[in-house]
This record gives C-alpha cells, sequence and structure tokens, in this order.
C-alpha cells in the first residue's frame, strides 16, 4: 500500500507518502512513486495518526456476547480509530485456567480485526481470595492482569498479587473501589444525587483503596495501574506516588473529562457509570492531571450493555457506557478544537503513551514500525449516531452531539480495516 499526501501527526509530524510493504512501514518520503502492485490511497486534505490505542475495553466474549462480541467491539475499536485494544476478563467464564484463557487467546485473534490484548484475572472467578497461576498465565502471552468490575478488598490478597506480577514483570490494572463504602450507591454522592433521590458513592471508595494500593505497590515494586480515575483526591495521590518513585500509570475515561453529576438533570441509565460521574471539583482536577502528566492516558472503559440492561432506573440498570466509536472525536472537539490542548498531545495520551507504557509495538509513524495507521477527518462536523456504530451497545449520554473527528480509514498490520462508506 501507498498512502500518498499524507499529513501526519504524531511524534513525527510530517507532509509526504508512506509505502507499507508485508504490514511494516518501510519508505516515507516526498512524492513516491506507485509501484503496479500498491494500492493507493489518496490521505489529501486528511490527517494520518498512529492507531490509537485503548487499554481498557469491555467485548463481553464469550458468555455474554447479547451485548458484543470479540468480532462486534473491534470493528467498533476500528471505526473509532483504534488500532489496539486491552479486553477485561470479566466474560462468562472467567477465564481462570489455562485452557479458557488459552481458547479467549486465539478468539482474539481469529475475531478480531484489530490487535486485541487480554488481561488475565487475578484471582479465581474475579470475587476470590485465590490467586491465579500468573507465571503460567504470563506464559501464554496475556497483556496483564485484572479484576476490572470487582476491586480486590482484602490488602493480603491485593499485596501477594502485586508481588506475583512484579515476579514476572507483568502490569496490574486495579479496578479502585472499597466495597464496603460505594454500599447501594448508583451516582456521586452530594447535592445532585439527594435533589434526586438516588443513593451516592463518595469519593472516598475510590481513592481511600487507591491510597492502599499506592502504599503496596511501592513495596512490591510491581507496574501498578490505576484504571478509570475519576477524583481529585485520587490525582493527588498518583501525583505523589509518582513523585516518590513509585511505578504507577493512570488513565482517565473520556466520560469522566467531559461530564460531571451536575449533567443528570433526571433518572437516566445513560449517565450510570462506575465510577460514577463526579463534581465540577473532580472534573477539573482529572482534566488537569491529564494535562500535566499525573494521568498518563485515556482509556474508553467501551462497557456494551443491551437496551435491557440500560433499562428501567439508575437503581435497577449496570453500571457503564460505550466508548470506542465517540471517545476520539469528543475530545478533539472539546478540547483540540477549543485550545486546551494540542492534537499532537491528544494523540500522545491516546496512542503514544500508552503504547510506550505497556510496550506495545505502536504509538509511532516511522521507518521500521507496524503499519498501524488511522487516517482522520478533522474539518467535517457530524453527529453521533448509534445508527451508524458497530458496537452492538448504545448505551451513550453522548447520542446527538456535534463532534468533529471522524475516521476515514482504520490501518492494521498494513491492511485496510475500516473504509468510510455513505452512512457509516
Amino acid at each position: 500500500m501507498l498512502i500518498k499526501n499524507a499529513h501526519v501527526v504524531g511524534p513525527e509530524t510530517f507532509n509526504g507518502d508512506i509505502r507499507i510493504h508485508q504490514g511494516i512501514i518501510t519508505t516515507i518520503g516526498q512524492d513516491l512513486s506507485v509501484s503496479p502492485d500498491e494500492t493507493v490511497l489518496d490521505a489529501s486534505g486528511q490527517t494520518v495518526l498512529p492507531g490509537l490505542v485503548d487499554v481498557h475495553v469491555h467485548f463481553r466474549d464469550p458468555g455474554q456476547t447479547d451485548k458484543e462480541t470479540i468480532s462486534t467491539g473491534s470493528r467498533a475499536a476500528a471505526h473509532g480509530g483504534f488500532t489496539s485494544v486491552v479486553a477485561m476478563p470479566n466474560v462468562t467464564p472467567v477465564p481462570d485456567n489455562a485452557a479458557d484463557l488459552k481458547a479467549l487467546l486465539t478468539k482474539n485473534v481469529q475475531d478480531g480485526v484489530v490487535h486485541v490484548h487480554q488481561y488475565a484475572p487475578i484471582t479465581m472467578a474475579l470475587h476470590s481470595n485465590q490467586l491465579v497461576d500468573f507465571e503460567r498465565f504470563n506464559q501464554l502471552g496475556v497483556f496483564g492482569f485484572s479484576n476490572d468490575g470487582v476491586g480486590v478488598q482484602q490488602a493480603a490478597t491485593m499485596k501477594a498479587a502485586m508481588a506475583a506480577c512484579a515476579a514476572v514483570d507483568a502490569p496490574l490494572a486495579a479496578h479502585i473501589e472499597d466495597e464496603s463504602l460505594r454500599g447501594d450507591g448508583v451516582m456521586n454522592a452530594g447535592p445532585v444525587a439527594k435533589g434526586l433521590g438516588l443513593p451516592g458513592m463518595s469519593n472516598q471508595t475510590e481513592s481511600s483503596q487507591l491510597a492502599r494500593d499506592l502504599d503496596l505497590a511501592a513495596a512490591t515494586g510491581v507496574h501498578y495501574h490505576a484504571c478509570h480515575i475519576s477524583t481529585r483526591q485520587s490525582v493527588a495521590l498518583i501525583r505523589q506516588a509518582k513523585a516518590a518513585g513509585v511505578h504507577v500509570t493512570a488513565e482517565v475515561t473520556p466520560h469522566h473529562l467531559l461530564l460531571e453529576d451536575t449533567d443528570i438533570i433526571g433518572d437516566d441509565p445513560n449517565f450510570k457509570m462506575n465510577p460514577p460521574l463526579r463534581s465540577h471539583a473532580d472534573r477539573l482536577a482529572v482534566i488537569g492531571g491529564l494535562l500535566d502528566g499525573t494521568l498518563d492516558m485515556v482509556a474508553t472503559d467501551h462497557a456494551p450493555h443491551t437496551i435491557a440492561d440500560k433499562g428501567g432506573t439508575m437503581k435497577t440498570a449496570a453500571f457503564g457506557i460505550v466508548g470506542l466509536e465517540t471517545a476520539f472525536a469528543l475530545l478533539y472537539s472539546r478540547f483540540v478544537r477549543s485550545g486546551r490542548m494540542t492534537l499532537l498531545e491528544l494523540v500522545d495520551k491516546m496512542s503514544t503513551t500508552p503504547a510506550t507504557a505497556f510496550k506495545l509495538p505502536a504509538g509511532h509513524i516511522q521507518i521500521g514500525a507496524p503499519a498501524d495507521l488511522t487516517v482522520m477527518n478533522l474539518e467535517t462536523p457530524y453527529q453521533i449516531n448509534p445508527n451508524t456504530w458497530f458496537s452492538k451497545g448504545v448505551n451513550s449520554p453522548f447520542i446527538g452531539e456535534t463532534v468533529y473527528g471522524q475516521t476515514v480509514a482504520t490501518i492494521v498490520s498494513g491492511k485496510i480495516v475500516y473504509q468510510q462508506k455513505e452512512g457509516r
């Protein structure tokens, strides 16, 4: 393939042509001649980015395929400009044995149109305190270990898990939640929850367990990754831990950057996620943390559910929203076009930094690098419309918003896995 007339924005920014052979970028230059056997992709007027990387998605496969499958989830990722994603293990059955885990790793390759990496669980069945076989699972090629959806409640269990991860040089990604403090909360504790008559979750549900984990991470030397940070206290704790030399990385979701609890004006389950949308002060803190590098990256926490699961009320509906097909456009529109951050900074948070932090061969457009690329139209506005999505999930509070940043083509290992057509 030869990509012509590209305006490339990334760690290496240039205008020119990109030649791809056998999945690798082989030549970058000006006015490259077209070989007879090459497919030409004309990127005139478009922007080419390193393929986006999302280290936190839920594909619900196996066992919950009415919500999503590896096929539909990975196609949604490609539609959103992502070329690498990492799936969480809260599926049915939980892949807490070698046979189930190997089957899932194989299915990720067979059904995924993008690179689908896989977390293994930390404990058997997620809810127990019995650790999995970290050494064996690491040998099978997992991305890391996580009980996402369930906070590890026992400090002794978490410390032992961190030591096991450190021993095999694998990251541990934590869903940070003290269940004794969460209670029956369905949204952020505060005046909005009281006004709606809904039970709330305090900031300390997250930050108190994070403080515990950071202390344990310092003691064990593990690469500790903090999932979906949402509070000002958590940002301060991570900033302090980094200054002390703790090996911690952290992610923040687009919805925690863009929304707060005052946006919930009624009992609408599309605004129910865990952690919940926090206060204005918390939202400003996570934005500041992302901009100053305390929070390293953006991750969607893509959480598709059926219409029935998201029906009813905030008290009864499932937690979570979809995000793969809206993340880049929302952040480009609200942050880059407003001048809050540059396009290069957004690319760093959504591609280069997550790839570097987790040692993935992605995030750069340079000779010898894998040809994982995203071609974007940054100039034409469009409306977020779930009828154009590939995900089975339509649970999002952003439907109907006008945004910029539409994926024109997504290239994985030198092959076009998504190309814009009329209506999709």
